[in-house]
């Protein structure tokens, strides 16, 4: 096990064991213990009592945070002609279709988003090894398949966000920066758990929320009271 510096040492020292915070304290709190001299992004990870290996248990969706990520969301529409204008006035980074194809076949993947027309999906089909396993692949579930290309972008970087259980049955996400006010970092952090619980599966049995953590980058994790929230 690696030691802990002593940055790491004073920060763990600031958050009380076995204490479960308030959503309101844990927020001002990750601002408190965040140490590096970057601006660390703030992380949520939200325990669910669901068999993800189940379909009718799975849990996916999307959040658009009323104070975005901080994060500069880099966007690419695979549009055909007629829709380029459109997607690059909304703000766009990368807009075009085979040219982008055949950069992303040959391995480019320097992007958090792909937004795409149910048209070009069919074009898709043979990069989903590429653009599946780091989380590229546009899906109609998640809003970035879709013929209002310019309404997607636009949300994407506004700060709407898609999040999936994983196996463990964990929801991880980025709510935001330690640069950020503790109170929207408190409000984007209910926004992703309100629609966590009213996306909760009638198959799910017991308590649904079993726990929650937020951390920044390099900081140790505080565990919120999920009856609290």
């Amino acid at each position: 096990m690696a030691k802990l510096t002593k940055k790491q040492k004073e920060a763990a020292s600031k958050i009380e064991k076995n204490r479960l915070y308030s959503l309101v304290d844990a927020s001002a709190l990750v601002k408190e213990v965040a140490s590096a001299k970057f601006d660390e992004s703030v992380d949520i990870s939200v325990r669910l009592g669901v068999d993800p290996r189940k379909a009718n248990q799975m849990v996916r969706g999307v959040v658009t945070l009323p104070h975005g990520t901080g994060k500069d969301v880099r966007v690419l529409a695979l549009v055909t002609p007629d829709k380029e204008e459109e997607a690059k006035a909304a703000g766009a980074d990368y807009v075009g279709l085979d040219d982008y194809l055949q950069k992303i076949k040959d391995g480019w993947t320097d992007v958090d988003v792909i937004i795409t027309m149910p048209a070009v999906m069919g074009k898709l089909g043979p990069l989903g090894r590429i653009l599946g396993p780091r989380g590229l692949m546009p899906n109609p579930k998640t809003g970035t398949v879709t013929m209002d290309v310019a309404k997607a972008v636009q949300e994407v970087k506004a700060g709407k966000i898609d999040f999936k259980v994983d196996k463990t049955g964990i929801v991880h996400a980025s709510i935001g920066k330690v640069s950020f006010e503790a109170s929207k970092i408190q409000e984007n952090a209910a926004e992703l758990i309100q629609t966590l619980i009213k996306l909760k599966p009638t198959a799910a049995k017991g308590t649904y929320i079993k726990s929650i953590h937020v951390s920044s980058t390099m900081s140790p994790a505080i565990a919120l009271d999920p009856k609290a929230v």
